[in-house]
C-alpha cells in the first residue's frame, strides 16, 4: 500500500465543519458535506475520513443517514467513525458500504467489544489513539492517562487490531506539524500500519511523513490545510 492522504470531513449538525483542538466552541463550518466529499474525489482523494462530532459527543452515532448518503455519493473508499459503541453500528457502517470503521474511546474502555469488532471488521477495523505527550488521552481529550499510547497499541495489537489513527492532540487543528518523533515512535513499536492525524500544515510535512513509511506511517489525515487552501490535493497527485 502508498502512501495515503485521507481528507477529513466532520460531521456537525448536518454540516462540514472544523474545530480547534477538539473545542466544539471554536468551530468554523464548510457547508454541505455531500459537495465536500465530491469535491476531493475530484482533486484526487483516494479516501474519506469522515466523523460524526455528534456521535463522538453523545457516545453513539447520530448522523447515520447522511453518512449513508456520503458514502453512496462517491466512488471512492471512506472510513467512519465517531459515537461508534457497539457492534450493531458497525455492521450497520459496514452494510452502508464503509471501507473501514473506526473505534475510540470504544476500544479502550469495552474489551469484548474490541474482540467482537476485530472479528467482524477484520482488516477494516482502525482504531483511534489520541495521545498528549506520549500518553493516552481519553472522553474527548478530557483525561489525559498514566499510560503511553506505545503500551496500549502494543497490546491492542495483540488483540488483533492492524491499523491505529495516531493523534498528537496539542496538534491537531493547529496547522503547527504533526508530532513527528512521536508517531514514528508509535509506528515502530507497535509494527501496525499508521495513519498520522493532527497538525498537517503543508506539503512539506507530508513529504516528512512519507520518509517514515518503512517505519509504518502509511498515511496522513488532512483537515484544516485542505479547507484554508494551505495543501492543494492536486498537487498531491
Amino acid at each position: 500500500m502508498s502512501f495515503t492522504i485521507y481528507p477529513a470531513i466532520d460531521l456537525r449538525g448536518g454540516k462540514c465543519v472544523r474545530l480547534y483542538q477538539g473545542d466544539y466552541r471554536q468551530e468554523t463550518s464548510y457547508g454541505d458535506p455531500i459537495a465536500v466529499a465530491r469535491r476531493w474525489q475530484e482533486e484526487g482523494a483516494e479516501w474519506i475520513h469522515l466523523v460524526d462530532l455528534d456521535g463522538a459527543k453523545e457516545g453513539k452515532a447520530v448522523q447515520e443517514n447522511l453518512i449513508k448518503e456520503i458514502i453512496a455519493a462517491v466512488d471512492i473508499p471512506v472510513q467512519v467513525g465517531g459515537g461508534i459503541r457497539n457492534l450493531q453500528t458497525i455492521e450497520k457502517y459496514l452494510a452502508f458500504g464503509a471501507g473501514r470503521v473506526i473505534l475510540g474511546t470504544a476500544a479502550l474502555e469495552d474489551q469484548e467489544l474490541l474482540v467482537e469488532a476485530v472479528m467482524l471488521a477484520k482488516e477494516r477495523l482502525v482504531v483511534a489513539i489520541d495521545a498528549n505527550n506520549g500518553y493516552v488521552a481519553t472522553n474527548g481529550w478530557l483525561n489525559v492517562s498514566k499510560v503511553p499510547a506505545a503500551v496500549l497499541g502494543e497490546q491492542l495489537v495483540a488483540k488483533g487490531v492492524s491499523r491505529f489513527i495516531y493523534t498528537d492532540i496539542s496538534k491537531d487543528g493547529t496547522l503547527m506539524g504533526p508530532n513527528f518523533a512521536a508517531t514514528r515512535s508509535f509506528a515502530e513499536t507497535t509494527g501496525a500500519e499508521v495513519i498520522a492525524s493532527g497538525g498537517v500544515s503543508s506539503v512539506a510535512d507530508i513529504q516528512r511523513l512519507k520518509q517514515m513509511e518503512n517505519s509504518g506511517v502509511k498515511g496522513a489525515i488532512v483537515g484544516k490545510a485542505l479547507y484554508t487552501g494551505a495543501i492543494d490535493l492536486n498537487e498531491l497527485r
